[in-house]
C-alpha cells in the first residue's frame, strides 16, 4: 500500500474591501498562503478564505512580516481616505449653510405677500444661497487636490515600504536556509 504525503494547513480568512481584493491577495499570497476563494460580504467587502502549509519554513519571520504589512496596507488606506475627507466635510458643511441662505430667501418671498422691498430682498438672497451652491463643488474640488498633493507622497512611500516588506516574504519562502 502506497502512503500519501500528509500536509497539514492552517486556515484564515480575511475581508477587505472590494477596490483592495487584488492588492491583498498578492500580499498574503508573498507569505505563503493560497487563496481558495473569494465571496462577496456585507457593504462592498470581500472574504478572502486563505490557507498555508503548517509546516512552512521561516514561518515566525514570515508572520511577524505578515503583520508589518497588514500595518502598512491599513496605512496605505487610511492616507487614501484622508485625500478627500476634509474636503468632503467642508462640503457638507458649506452645502448646508448655502441651501438655508437659498431657503431664507423663498421664505422671505413667500411670508410677505405685500411688501415689495421683502420681494426683492428674498430673491436677491435666493440668488445668493444658488451662487453658494454652485461655488461648492469647485471648493471641494481645490481643497482636495490640495490634500492629495500633500498626501501623495506619503502614500508613494508606504506603497515602496509595502512592496519591500512583500519582496522579504517572498524571499524567505524562496530559501530553503533554516
Amino acid at each position: 500500500m502506497q502512503e500519501k504525503d500528509f500536509v497539514s494547513y492552517e486556515y484564515r480568512t480575511k475581508t477587505v474591501k472590494a477596490k483592495d481584493q487584488s492588492k491583498a491577495m498578492d500580499m498574503y499570497e508573498a507569505f505563503g498562503w493560497e487563496i481558495t476563494s473569494a465571496s462577496p460580504s456585507l457593504a462592498d467587502g470581500i472574504t478572502l478564505s486563505l490557507k498555508r502549509d503548517r509546516r512552512q519554513k521561516h514561518k515566525q519571520e514570515l508572520t511577524k512580516l505578515e503583520r508589518q504589512a497588514e500595518e502598512v496596507f491599513a496605512t496605505i488606506n487610511a492616507l487614501e481616505k484622508e485625500k478627500t475627507f476634509f474636503a468632503t466635510v467642508i462640503a457638507i458643511v458649506f452645502g448646508v449653510i448655502a441651501t438655508l441662505v437659498l431657503g431664507g430667501g423663498m421664505s422671505m418671498v413667500m411670508l410677505e405677500t405685500g411688501s415689495v422691498s421683502y420681494l426683492v430682498g428674498g430673491i436677491l438672497l435666493g440668488l445668493a444661497g444658488i451662487a453658494l451652491c454652485c461655488i461648492n463643488y469647485p471648493l471641494y474640488k481645490v481643497i482636495a487636490e490640495k490634500k492629495t498633493k500633500q498626501v501623495l507622497p506619503l502614500i508613494d512611500d508606504n506603497e515602496e515600504k509595502l512592496a519591500s516588506i512583500l519582496e522579504k516574504g517572498n524571499y524567505l519562502l524562496r530559501t530553503d536556509i533554516i
